[in-house]
């Protein structure tokens, strides 16, 4: 089931720009000190590096996604999660409408 409101968080209101504006998101802190992002990739094809593990659902639009050591790009849209591993990388592409999501940091 897709997270669709996520309650009582303390949201950073400077957003984080990557990539020249292709990915904007927000920083959330849960009450129990989880964190969270929620944000949007523009259509493109991006790298990003994980510290800690992240789980992404899409929230709208569609994105295709390349683990670090695969070689088989996988689809994931609304709803739809993909796990990250940790002290990894993985590329996203996105080539419809701009692909929203919840980062879920592990």
């Amino acid at each position: 089931m897709m997270t669709e409101t996520i309650q009582s968080v303390a949201v950073a209101t400077k957003a984080n720009v990557y990539f020249d504006g292709k990915c904007v998101s927000h920083s959330l802190t849960l009450a129990d000190g989880t964190r969270k992002s929620v944000g949007v990739i523009l259509p493109s094809t991006l790298t990003f590096n994980t510290g800690a593990p992240e789980i992404m659902e899409g929230t709208g639009g569609a994105c295709e996604y390349l683990l670090s050591g695969t070689t088989e790009w996988k689809k994931a849209g609304l709803g739809e999660k993909f796990s990250v591993p940790g002290d990894s990388s993985f590329q996203i592409r996105v080539t419809g409408e701009p692909y929203s999501y919840i980062c879920h940091f592990g």
